[in-house]
């Protein structure tokens, strides 16, 4: 395995990525199947194709303003696109490019660092615009699938909490 090596759930067409969000957020965009206001198209929004980073930034969905956890589905073509265009963020100091890209640490099933690296993509103006109203093909809450994850793996069942995780394979570099 690579250092920085993106993984995710996708097929031919499509990839998941993960987001959460308040209720408030949440809410609308489920009902709509897209995001909607309250959500602030153009802002800064992160994407991160892998779901144990997504437990480990929400705090498995408790966090405050974390408390609903989305599987986004998109089109790879978009996804590709935002990868080609990614500036590392600690490259767009003075500048505010629309896809900067940071790898962080993987994490276990008890939220501990692996020694590899996982991606997560920031998207604001024109990009955050085109993974909104283009690239988005539909949104899973999946809260619930985050807190029994978590309550199997509290409780030791380790291969049960694995059981239920997205299938998360290597991406293919484009």
């Amino acid at each position: 395995m690579e250092i920085r090596e993106i993984r995710a759930d996708y097929d031919d067409r499509h990839l998941t990525v993960y987001q959460a969000y308040s209720p408030v957020v949440a809410g609308p965009a489920l009902a709509a199947g897209r995001f909607v206001p309250p959500f602030k198209v153009g802002r800064m929004t992160w994407i991160k194709p892998s779901f144990l980073w997504m437990m480990y930034r929400s705090g498995w969905g408790t966090k405050p303003d974390q408390e609903c956890v989305l599987a986004v589905r998109i089109t790879r073509s978009g996804f590709d696109q935002a990868v080609r265009e990614a500036v590392p963020s600690d490259e767009g100091v003075g500048r505010k490019p629309d896809v900067r890209v940071q790898w962080d640490p993987e994490r276990d099933l008890h939220l501990n660092q692996l020694p590899y690296r996982s991606l997560q993509l920031g998207l604001a103006g024109d990009a955050s615009r085109r993974y909104v109203d283009e690239w988005i093909v539909g949104l899973t809450d999946v809260t619930a699938l985050a807190h029994e994850v978590r309550d199997l793996a509290r409780a030791g069942d380790l291969d049960g909490a694995r059981a239920l995780l997205p299938v998360e394979r290597p991406y293919p570099r484009t």
